[in-house]
């Protein structure tokens, strides 16, 4: 079954490659969906796959790239939207 979460990073998430980084890892696993900074300095991220994926990939996003210091992570479920494709959103 195919699920949704919207999923806030907070911490040093911005300027670190971030959403390069989580562009790849989506893409190796096959989640779908997008990634986007946003002005507060926080990461927002919407991500579609089965359940078992999903953790795989919610557990890199605990982690991050190198560069980054992930302080909080919210996830929040929603509804499934269809997403095609993981996309970095600007």
């Amino acid at each position: 079954m195919v699920k949704h979460v919207s999923i806030k990073i907070t911490g040093r998430v911005q300027g670190v490659f971030f959403r390069a980084s989580t562009k790849e890892q989506a893409d190796t696993l096959g989640v779908k969906g997008f990634v986007r900074n946003e002005p507060d300095g926080s990461v927002y991220i919407e991500a579609e796959s089965d359940e078992m994926t999903l953790t795989m990939f919610l557990t890199w996003c605990r982690k991050g790239p190198p560069q980054a210091q992930v302080d909080h992570v919210h996830i929040k479920p929603g509804d499934w939207q269809g997403f095609k494709h993981f996309v970095i959103n600007r």
